[in-house]
């Protein structure tokens, strides 16, 4: 796992500047802190680098990019891992191929001119964000991994393209813009996110399975954004095919042992992300049962006992013998730490999880770890989350009576109390624009919606008055392919909806690659190869959610190693106590406040109205505000903190001169 960044001028005669390209990867050092390399072709007007955190290939220099092809055709820089490279590089080699570094994103440069770029993203299994110039036919290449694992963000104007990992690696070239966008803030404030926008101004994402495409043509550029692989459901009818339970648990059983072989495999030690959850507790049982040696696993344990599953963890890690360690994080450790985290994750976050991710990041590179395997990906195959079951429940069982229906749905409220105001909403929200699209508002985006409101009246009034007609949902339905959710089972609708908001917008971001590369840490989610996901698309619904049991179909598949404490229990979401029902912790989050949401701070960011702000404070200290209420304003507070470090740190900041000023303290020099 690495940071690379590029610049592609419009005009192939202008040079690049490689001490500028030197600086794009210094900021970037937390994520390839084992070296750094630039390459030109100053001919051809394109330069990327790249910040090298070393897994495969630790000879030397040997696999230090980027890398120009043999023939000097083609000009690569890549983030991530293919898994499966040593069979793919024994195939070419057979044919005649001659490799020089024993990495695995070699293979690319060997397989685009036989193959072809199409073909080649056939081949190319695991979690990667690659740019690949191609001087035959003078155009550059954007690709993102299937889920969006990876980050990989650009920047386009009339003469250039600028591409990075991350954010601020776009904003250290002086030419790019350092602006919040109004509809990206008014969607930070909401937490869900457009799929493909940022909170700023002219910078976008890749999207997930995605390849953008910038073709130089007369000194300008023709621009492709097109789709090489979706998280494709079935017609529901062909859930109707005879499908046996005992198919399906064999089906996971071979796909996810395939999966975690492949992710253990590195240059380096492999631990494992270890909570109390199905997810985590099959993946360290696995890699248990693969490796000769004890596993390393890492647990993070909360003060809360309503919200700490570090009891389950402990009996998964004595079951297979790991060696478990426990980071225990209390409310002051948490907001101690939240304007650090969002330096990394460059977007707010509801809740303070992101920061123990971090905290748990730094944890394990601290320990000598570089690389951890998770199990982020599970509940978007398996339908592990209470969202889920209530799309299930109420669009997608025709069979059953209302009676029962409002049953189901009356106790999967009362067994996510703890949860109502953000994994669920507390009543019902629609969107005319969503539901067109899916043919109703998925759960999962319905505590967020619900969220409008209190966010509009929080922005700065100017702002809030620039987005009269602007509909939050319509924005994000028009992102969402209708071929795809057309003739498809509500669950799986409600699944596919999540993949493209929740898991690329939030726990593949700040609950995943930002926080732990954040450290120097490489995540590999399992559960998110796309050969299992794939497979899992295709096992019915009802055997994904069977009576009230989520996920059933992965418990039964793991069930020979998880404790029966595990197997017999309801889902429970992973999140850290929100800090307004919690004294100690919302005594840290207020001396944040106190700074960060003063009058001053916000007149000088002008994001936020003061009184409004000040009356939602008021609010939460309100006896008459529900607890569900709580949890939303929880959240709210967060991301209004969030907008405020935000601007403080990418906007007021120079981030050109603090990217150059790395870049001297590191000796990243061209000389």
């Amino acid at each position: 796992m690495c940071g690379i960044a590029g610049i592609f001028h419009a005009d192939q005669t202008r040079p690049t500047n490689k001490q500028l390209l030197a600086n794009m990867a210094a900021i970037q050092y937390h994520r390839g802190p084992d070296g750094f390399g630039v390459e030109t072709m100053d001919d051809k007007g394109v330069g990327f680098s790249h910040a090298r955190l070393s897994i495969i290939d630790l000879v030397g220099d040997r696999a230090r990019q980027p890398f120009i092809s043999q023939d000097n055709r083609l000009l690569l820089a890549h983030n991530g891992e293919f898994y499966d490279y040593q069979r793919l590089r024994t195939e070419m080699t057979l044919q005649g191929d001659r490799f020089v570094t024993k990495s695995d994103s070699e293979t690319i440069l060997h397989m685009m001119p036989r193959l072809g770029l199409d073909a080649t993203l056939t081949h190319l299994r695991g979690e990667f964000a690659f740019a690949l110039y191609d001087k035959a036919t003078d155009s550059l290449h954007l690709v993102r991994d299937r889920f969006g694992v990876k980050p990989l963000y650009y920047y386009q104007d009339g003469d250039k393209v600028v591409f990075g990992s991350e954010i601020k690696v776009l904003m250290a070239h002086p030419e790019v813009p350092r602006e919040f966008d109004d509809q990206g803030l008014l969607h930070q404030l909401m937490q869900v996110m457009v799929p493909g926008s940022t909170a700023f101004k002219g910078i976008v994402q890749v999207k997930p399975g995605h390849v953008v495409t910038f073709k130089r043509n007369g000194g300008t550029f023709e621009t492709t954004d097109r789709t090489y692989w979706d998280f494709t459901f079935p017609d529901a009818d062909a859930h109707k095919a005879p499908v046996t339970e005992e198919q399906s648990i064999e089906t996971v059983r071979q796909k996810l042992t395939e999966a975690v072989h492949f992710r253990l495999q590195a240059d380096v030690p492999v631990g494992c992300y270890l909570s109390g959850g199905v997810d985590s507790c099959s993946i360290l049982g696995l890699s248990s049962a693969m490796r000769q040696d004890p596993v390393k696993a890492f647990t993070i344990g909360f003060t809360d006992k309503a919200y700490d599953e570090t009891p389950i963890a402990q009996e998964m890690a004595a079951t297979t013998g790991a060696d478990q360690d426990i980071l225990r994080l209390d409310g002051s450790h948490l907001y101690g730490h939240f304007e650090k985290t969002l330096w990394h994750t460059e977007r707010t976050i509801y809740n303070t999880l992101g920061v123990a991710k971090y905290l748990m990041s730094k944890h394990v590179h601290e320990v000598g770890y570089k690389v951890v395997v998770t199990g982020e990906g599970s509940d978007e195959l398996f339908a592990g989350y209470p969202s889920f079951r209530k799309d299930l429940f109420t669009h997608g069982l025709d069979e059953m009576d209302e009676e029962e229906r409002n049953h189901w749905k009356s106790s999967l409220g009362e067994n996510n109390q703890l949860f109502t105001g953000a994994m669920l909403a507390e009543t019902d929200v629609e969107s005319d624009a969503i539901t067109a699209r899916v043919g109703f508002t998925p759960s999962c985006l319905q505590p967020w919606l619900a969220c409008e409101a209190t966010a509009r009246l929080v922005m700065e009034k100017d702002r809030t008055n620039h987005l009269e007609g602007y509909s939050p949902g319509a924005a994000i339905a028009d992102t969402l392919d209708a071929e795809m959710l057309k003739g498809r089972h509500p669950l799986d609708k409600a699944q596919y909806v999540w993949s493209k908001t929740m898991l690329e917008g939030q726990i593949l971001t700040w609950g995943g690659d930002r926080v732990d590369m954040a450290n120097s840490m490489e995540a590999r989610p399992a559960f998110l190869d796309h050969h299992l996901a794939e497979a899992a698309t295709n096992i019915p619904p009802h055997h994904r959610i069977k009576n009230q049991s989520e996920k059933y179909v992965l418990k039964e598949a793991m069930k020979g190693l998880l404790p029966k404490t595990l197997y017999e229990r309801e889902k429970f979401a992973f999140m850290a106590p929100p800090a307004t029902i919690n004294k100690d912790k919302w005594d840290s989050m207020m001396l944040l406040a106190d700074d960060k949401l003063s009058e001053d701070s916000i007149k000088d960011a002008g994001l936020l109205d003061y009184q409004n702000v000040q009356n939602l404070l008021a609010e939460v200290q309100s006896d008459d505000t529900s607890r569900a209420r709580n949890v939303q304003l929880d959240a709210i507070i967060n991301h209004m903190l969030g907008v405020q470090i935000i601007h403080e740190k990418f906007i007021k900041s120079d981030l050109p001169s603090v990217a150059a000023k790395q870049a001297q303290s590191l000796g990243w020099v061209i000389h």
